[in-house]
């Protein structure tokens, strides 16, 4: 793969065209310029197909720690001995107070749950919950509540959930290390529950794990067989009392390249930089864009805190860039 390899296969995608499968594994070696010109060339795909606009979400976490299963990144994760507070699933009357605290140009808010999947009395709480929430503020609704078969799934959506969150978090031939609670298998089977549910789909994943390039593809690659929606960016900020929590690995430069094999991969999907942007990318965080995001996650994470509203909307429009909608 060279810069002329490189500029062929940007005309194919500005045409509507997918990079080959092989391309892509072989672009996963590049470095130095050749990185360089990736990124750049991924930018410009993003500006192609979104313009200036820029996708917001929120989330509220409902449920916090005390999880059964044992992701090693996971500060929630049961085992895992690193001191957040932890509590039980909010009232109804908080997580509606959260969804009417969330306005414009924000565009989706979703209740986000711990554990691997809500109990009967949960999800009960959970629907009658978004039952009550606003239907015409100009937010949509996500929920990320775990492992969920169709019927659940529909119950969801049917209370108001247009989207489901569950992410891959990395490539299939790496879960195995990251995670043995549960196989990689039901992550994709409730993906493919919610699109038969009617839902459209957020699942990305989390990078920094000790997975190759070569795998960052392999999960680009999967997402794309899913057709998933959106496919949101994090990139691990290692929490004391974890099982990764002396894995310090990622750079700037490598968590751009990241975003830009995503856009290469997924070329017309939302692409949202969500967790461990700020601890990661720092003042190289205003590149996200050119590399090919089309949206953040603003506002807290779900147990490391992440910029107000205010901040990224001040960043975005001195990017020259405006909230989807807005301008």
């Amino acid at each position: 793969m060279n810069t002329r390899d490189l500029r062929d296969m940007e005309k194919a995608l500005l045409n509507g065209e997918s990079v080959r499968d092989g391309d892509l594994y072989e672009l996963s070696a590049a470095d130095g310029r050749l990185a360089d010109s990736m990124i750049a060339v991924a930018g410009r795909l993003r500006e192609h197909t979104f313009a200036g606009g820029v996708h917001l979400c929120m989330i509220a976490n409902a449920k916090s720690g005390r999880c059964t299963e044992n992701c090693a990144f996971c500060a929630q994760a049961g085992g895992a001995d690193t001191g957040i507070e932890t509590w039980a699933l909010r009232d109804p009357e908080w997580m509606v107070r959260a969804a009417r605290q969330t306005e414009p140009p924000v565009h989706r808010f979703s209740i986000v749950t711990s554990g691997r999947g809500p109990s009967p009395e949960e999800l009960d709480t959970i629907t009658g919950s978004f039952r009550a929430m606003p239907q015409d503020g100009g937010v949509a609704y996500c929920a990320s509540l775990g492992l969920l078969d169709e019927a659940r799934l529909r119950r969801l959506r049917d209370a108001g959930v247009s989207r489901y969150h569950h992410n891959l978090e990395t490539a299939r031939s790496f879960f195995p290390k990251i995670c043995t609670s549960h196989q990689f298998e039901e992550r994709t089977a409730t993906i493919r529950a919610a699109r038969a549910a009617g839902m459209s789909v957020c699942a990305g994943g989390l990078f920094g794990l000790g997975e190759s390039d070569r795998q960052v593809v392999e999960l680009a690659l999967e997402l794309r067989a899913l057709e998933v929606d959106s496919v949101p960016v994090n990139f691990l900020t290692p929490v004391p009392g974890t099982l990764l929590e002396g894995l310090r690995e990622l750079t700037p430069q490598r968590c751009l390249k990241i975003i830009a094999l995503l856009r290469l991969a997924l070329p017309d999907r939302e692409i949202l930089v969500c967790g461990g942007r700020e601890a990661n990318l720092g003042e190289a965080q205003e590149r996200i864009f050119e590399a090919g995001a089309s949206g953040i996650m603003t506002g807290n994470y779900l147990t490391t805190e992440g910029r107000a509203l205010d901040q990224d909307l001040a960043m975005i429009r001195r990017l020259g860039l405006h909230p989807r909608g807005d301008g």
